[in-house]
């Protein structure tokens, strides 16, 4: 492979899926900047007509895209599925929130017209991750689109082949050349890009790397950017009833594992009340223990797979070895079955009393434990993080969840759910190191365009009453 080639593989076997060349950022973007003038222009009825028309040929094209996904991925094709329908799901959802959020409203004022419109940006900047290639970029580049941007879209470099195919579906729905343009490269790639001509980023990605941008952007406030980050994020359970601790431990292995770990929203941090806590954990690890771990395409389908890449799953394993060292209880270890392969299997470890614990997000299938004396304590650890974007609580009553509710500092906060489940037709986004306060999903449509505000009237009125020489 030659310096300016990149490649993809199966994280499952090792298999090429997709080789290509490194892009041109400065032509990707001068090919935005040429086609934004009319793409602005164009009425929005056009513009809803061209994503409706993406809906339609990802719909078409579904079960071919699912495949896609899961093989550069390794997810199983039941969550690629899943992923897929949200991408088609986005299109009316946005409409919906381009209408209610940006779109124009008249009225009076004082007897004068008052009219409130938005534009574009002009040309914006997408960076995808990996974790969900479609889904999460296509979470921007809708909104983007219906608002009249033209679009310079980076994906995370693990997963080019599902650019390349959600840029194959625009170019069949009628997207005129230029609007949407694929950049493949690394970091460099994205380096260059978050400095060339644009009027703005939005990038979804770890936090480390949103700092970078946000540290970068400081020096142009002209440019929009739209951080949306991970999360350290904080489980409580307590006070289930006894007959509710089985759908408390599936609610916990789904908080954590899903994806093998690989979402933002994934709860890293389990707390519970000291003692009361041994039935809980049996029926966790009874749970743990039948987890399928295996390829997107095996038959029974499995829960997880691996995580993206051996890099990933090398540094996962040095993190939970570095825990253990420190003193925490093993009570599942991050066992790694296949040393050439990032398959994990999923860890628990409890690391109750620990100080200076890390406030990093281990970005797999890894929670830890802490055991806590009081109410008081677990609100206090929960919050024990600079990360802010989901928290959730399992049990208590309607009255204990308002107080968690109260307390919590994250973007999205539920009760006797998952933490990673959120919905697409309410904002996403979190505070802290998770975000800075652009959240996106239905308020995407926010950072999609700018307000102007209008006074109008038909022919000139007016006159000076006061201050003049007679």
């Amino acid at each position: 492979m030659s310096h300016s080639e990149l490649i993809s593989t199966d994280p499952c076997t090792g298999a090429v899926i997709w080789t290509g060349a490194r892009g041109d950022v400065a032509a990707a973007v001068a090919a935005a900047r040429a086609a934004a003038p009319g793409w602005a222009l164009a009425p929005l009825d056009d513009r809803i007509a061209v994503v409706r028309a993406f809906k339609a040929v990802v719909l078409d094209r579904a079960d071919a895209f699912a495949r896609l996904i899961a093989r550069e991925t390794g997810k199983p094709l039941w969550e690629t599925r899943t992923e897929v329908a949200s991408v088609a799901a986005k299109v009316d959802i946005s409409i919906a929130a381009q209408a209610e959020r940006a779109g124009s409203r008249s009225g009076e004022v004082g007897g004068v017209r008052q009219v409130l419109r938005h534009k574009p940006h002009g040309v914006l900047a997408v960076l995808g991750p990996y974790n969900f290639p479609a889904h999460l970029p296509n979470g921007h580049i809708v909104p983007a689109l219906l608002a009249g941007n033209t679009i310079v879209f980076k994906p995370s470099e693990q997963t080019p082949a599902v650019a390349d195919f959600m840029g194959e579906c625009w170019a069949a729905a009628g997207l005129p050349a230029g609007v949407l343009t694929i950049v493949h490269g690394g970091g460099d790639t994205g380096r260059a890009l978050a400095a060339a001509d644009i009027d703005g980023l939005l990038f979804t990605g770890s936090a480390g790397v949103g700092a970078a941008l946000a540290r970068q952007f400081a020096t142009t406030p002209g440019k929009i950017l739209a951080l949306e980050m991970g999360g350290n994020n904080p489980l409580i359970v307590w006070d289930v009833a006894p007959e509710a601790l089985d759908a408390a431990a599936a609610l916990i292995v789904q908080s954590a594992y899903l994806s093998a770990g690989q979402r933002c929203t994934c709860a890293r941090r389990l707390i519970v009340r000291d003692g009361a806590h041994g039935p809980l954990l049996d029926r966790i690890t009874a749970l743990i223990d039948r987890i399928i771990i295996g390829a997107p395409f095996d038959d029974p389908q499995p829960f997880m797979g691996p995580v993206i890449a051996n890099a990933a799953a090398d540094g996962l394993v040095a993190g939970a070895a570095a825990m253990a060292a420190q003193g925490a209880r093993i009570i599942r270890p991050l066992a790694r079955p296949r040393p050439d392969r990032p398959f994990l299997a999923p860890a628990l470890y409890d690391v109750t009393g620990f100080s200076g614990l890390p406030d990093s997000e281990l970005f797999g299938p890894f929670l830890q434990l802490i055991r806590v004396p009081d109410w008081d304590a677990a609100i206090a650890a929960a919050n024990a993080t600079n990360f802010g974007l989901s928290a959730g609580l399992i049990g208590g009553d309607a009255a204990q969840y308002d107080r968690f509710w109260a307390a919590s500092r994250a973007g999205v906060v539920n009760w006797n759910r998952p933490t990673n489940g959120a919905a697409s037709n309410a904002p996403f986004g979190g505070i802290g190191l998770s975000g800075n306060h652009r959240p996106s999903a239905y308020y995407a449509a926010d950072y999609s365009a700018w307000p102007v505000a209008s006074l109008e009237a038909d022919a000139p009125e007016g006159g000076i009453a006061v201050g003049l020489v007679a």
